[in-house]
């Protein structure tokens, strides 16, 4: 019997095992391991501080989301032998025939220093990529009256490149519906020059950023956070102060894959902290037992959801062909998509791929719905549940 093993209950991991045991016969163990049972809506992390949506609705158990076939063990990953193909975990170890790797970003805002301090010690840093940094947020906001409200950006690749922009414009627009624009100085800081990097979405948000008299300040680089002066300094010499302060904490991959790996020796910028797969088949560059998906990989896409959705069928086809020592044909061309909330009740949804910009550039309440009102359902009970007829 062939044992496929899939690291990580993420979008990506979820949706592999459950449209893998949809395809496949019960001649197949399908395991899924992940350290927690829980699994969380993390586009609602931007919302949350503003009431948009409500914290009780954003978590499922993981083992509630399985299809009956799908075996799920708690339990940390710890290390991966692609060579004997084995995955070591903090309690047992497992042996794969084929494996899957989705384990994703790991959350490190103790790596640039003050920042976790900075939460943990004052009302006024909130590192909003955190649930419990979110929620924190929203209490403190009601009492906010006036200042400057700064969002950074970190160098390191991150998940959702639009959420940072997402909890400028709506920290703005939340302001001026309390009544109190006009005493926030509202300022995002990026390491690049461009408030986004794809056209033609970077010129519409450069427009109403102006409009409504955002500030970015592009290459600045987060190197320390002094929360008891409550100033940010840069790694170019500048300093931003701050009232209020949502950075968005830096990423990078898991130590069970980084650390000494043979499965994230790549040769690009992120060498050694990104599963090196294929960009187009998903399948490691020298492992063909082994695929990564979602923010695991280091494919050059936007690490979203919408990603790890486009990502999982690739990925699923693929590996049943190489299971049946079949040709692999599908591909993966950098699909990502990313609405992005201008204000209560406005958004516009940007979608784009290796190449080239999908969707126009227009505001609308329909694409407000479409994120906030439908896309979560769609997320919980079809994409997770591994019924997606849109490839």
């Amino acid at each position: 019997m062939d044992h496929i093993v899939v690291l990580g209950a993420g979008v990506g991991g979820a949706m592999s095992a459950n449209m893998l045991d949809r395809r496949l016969d019960d001649d197949t163990r399908i395991t899924v391991v992940d350290k927690s049972t829980e699994h969380a809506y993390q586009p609602s992390f931007y919302l949350l501080p503003f009431g948009y949506m409500e914290p009780e609705d954003q978590f499922r158990d993981v083992r509630e989301i399985m299809r009956p076939g799908v075996e799920f063990i708690e339990d940390e990953v710890t290390g991966v032998d692609p060579d004997a193909k084995t995955v070591d975990l903090a309690e047992e170890s497992l042996s794969y025939d084929y494996l899957i790797a989705g384990l994703g970003n790991r959350l490190a805002a103790e790596s640039t220093p003050g920042m976790m301090d900075g939460w943990k010690e004052t009302d006024s840093v909130f590192p909003f990529y955190y649930y419990e940094a979110a929620m924190e947020m929203r209490e403190e906001l009601a009492a906010f009256d006036g200042g400057t409200f700064v969002v950074t950006v970190p160098d390191t690749p991150f998940k959702c490149g639009g959420a940072p922009l997402k909890m400028t414009m709506l920290a703005e627009d939340y302001f001026r519906r309390q009544g109190i624009r006009d005493d926030v100085d509202v300022v995002m800081t990026k390491p690049g020059d461009a408030v986004f990097g794809v056209s033609p979405y970077r010129e519409k948000l450069e427009e109403i950023w102006a409009d409504r008299d955002i500030e970015f300040r592009g290459g600045f680089t987060v190197e320390e956070v002094d929360y008891e002066a409550q100033e940010i300094h840069s790694e170019e010499g500048e300093t931003q102060e701050y009232d209020f302060y949502a950075p968005v904490p830096p990423q990078y991959g898991q130590p069970a894959l980084t650390e000494g790996s043979p499965l994230t020796e790549g040769d690009d910028e992120h060498g050694g902290e990104y599963v090196t797969v294929d960009e187009n088949t998903m399948q490691h560059t020298e492992y063909p037992d082994v695929f990564g998906i979602g923010d695991a990989g280091d494919t050059p896409n936007a690490k979203t959801a919408a990603a790890a959705r486009k990502q999982a069928h690739v990925v699923v086809d693929n590996l049943v062909a190489h299971m049946n020592d079949g040709r692999m044909t599908a591909a993966y061309h950098g699909y990502a998509a990313c609405p992005l909330l201008t204000k209560k009740g406005k958004a516009m949804i940007a979608e784009f791929d290796y190449e080239d910009s999908i969707s126009a550039p227009v505001e609308s309440r329909a694409n407000w719905i479409l994120d906030v009102n439908v896309l979560p359902s769609v997320y919980w009970n079809a994409w997770l549940r591994g019924y997606d007829p849109l490839p």
